[in-house]
């Protein structure tokens, strides 16, 4: 016969407590177990949890687009193309098709002025004359006029003139009689006749009572108009000079003409409302003067210098600099006459470079708060950087790389707006706080 087992229970009398029996005295996992796998079950819960990276740069709108076809980014937001003749307008806010007018001929590139849209048909000899104006809010075709339409700086104001040479400039060199036109109707408010062939550039009126047209006529005669009614302001003689498209110039509120004088050339300055001289300056080697915000820039043989306008004093000067350009209220700065790649972003008033642009090329546009973007310079076919060129922090701020296959990029707040390589015009989105700190 087997042993039989017995069980002796001693129960709770022998002085063990109750939760002694529910619960073994030594732990049977290491006491670093629990801790770990707490860190462990947060991991797993926080990735499965947490969303997708969202790219930097998401397609908003793509347009097949021709390499020669023309766009224009409006200060409403608009985008506009033209393709086979077609012009089409986009919200760049949401994408949204806005409205599509038909245009029989294509332009070389689309121009603005008092809310129309200006097409000078492009032929295989240049631009045409005529000139059709249609409305940038609905597409509708306004008026139609037998000559060019032109604006230029500092206005709005629609002038029918019949040119001389290209009508691209800050000031324009024409001929016959000129016209000031209702954009509403396209008829002429008034009008005056050149004898010969004059240089018309728009300069400021007192208090900011609007932009005046200064005519320049053959005979060196300068005749001051309102643009409003057509009234003669004054009229002066200026000095014998190369007037052309860009010289005379407005810079800081004054006109500044480069010309000849008994030893050299000359830079002399005069007040816009009276057309009285007010300074007159030795220029030897200054080929061109600009605008540099509030001052002027002499460009020339000794590299850049600029002055104060209303009085000639020279405030700074770089020799390294062959060329400067307007970017709002900053300078683009050029070691060299090659405008594409800048060296830095200039304070105007001082000259101080604010954002060191070495291995950076400008893009045309800005972003809302004005800033400048930039990409960097990388061999043909490789995804470039874009960038901020934030005056504030003194440096280049990366937002991200581009897209694949994209080409020449324009700014506009919250988007860029790109060429393809393939063929296409792409609306990029993008947070501008990216690459932020």
């Amino acid at each position: 016969m087997g042993a039989e087992a017995f069980v002796i229970d001693l129960g709770l009398g022998r002085g063990d407590s109750e939760a002694a029996y529910e619960r073994p005295w030594r732990e049977t996992v290491p006491r670093w177990f629990t801790p770990v796998l707490v860190v462990v079950l947060l991991l797993l819960g926080s990735g499965a949890s947490a969303a997708p990276a969202k790219p930097p740069f998401s397609a908003l709108l793509r347009i097949t687009l021709g390499p020669a076809d023309p766009y224009l980014i409006t200060g409403a937001g608009r985008l506009l193309t033209q393709t086979n003749g077609l012009i089409t307008a986009y919200d760049l806010g949401t994408g949204t098709l806005r409205w599509q007018a038909g245009q029989s001929t294509p332009v070389y590139r689309l121009r603005i002025g008092e809310g129309l849209v200006l097409m000078q048909p492009w032929t295989t000899t240049g631009a045409s004359d005529s000139t059709s104006a249609i409305s940038v809010a609905t597409g509708a075709k306004v008026w139609d006029n037998p000559r060019s339409v032109i604006t230029f700086t500092g206005s709005d104001t629609l002038l029918a003139v019949t040119g001389t040479r290209s009508l691209s400039g800050t000031n324009r060199r024409v001929q016959g009689l000129i016209e000031v036109l209702d954009p509403g109707t396209g008829q002429a408010r008034w009008q005056v006749r050149v004898p010969s062939t004059a240089v018309v550039l728009g300069v400021p009126g007192p208090a900011d009572s609007g932009t005046r047209m200064l005519m320049v006529r053959d005979d060196r005669t300068a005749r001051l108009f309102d643009l409003s009614d057509g009234r003669q302001m004054n009229v002066r003689e200026l000095p014998a000079a190369n007037y052309g498209p860009e010289n005379p110039v407005v810079a800081g509120g004054v006109v500044l003409l480069r010309h000849p004088g008994p030893s050299g050339m000359e830079v002399s300055a005069y007040d816009p409302v009276t057309l009285r001289e007010l300074w007159t300056m030795p220029a030897d080697g200054t080929y061109e003067v600009r605008s540099c915000g509030l001052l002027a820039c002499f460009l020339g043989q000794d590299g850049v210098s600029a002055v104060d306008p209303s009085t000639g004093d020279r405030r700074w000067a770089e020799a390294g600099w062959q060329a400067v350009t307007e970017r709002g209220s900053a300078l683009l700065a050029y070691p060299d006459s090659d405008i594409s790649r800048p060296v830095g972003l200039v304070d105007s008033a001082t000259g101080r470079v604010r954002v060191d642009l070495r291995g950076w090329l400008p893009m045309p546009g800005s972003d809302s708060s004005g800033d400048l973007l930039v990409t960097r310079e990388v061999p043909a076919g490789a995804r470039t950087m874009v960038a901020v060129a934030d005056q504030v922090a003194g440096r280049v701020r990366p937002i991200a790389l581009l897209p694949e296959d994209t080409g020449d990029c324009e700014a506009a707040p919250g988007r860029l707006v790109c060429r393809s390589t393939t063929g296409e015009l792409v609306v990029w989105a993008y947070d501008e706080a990216a690459g932020a700190g």
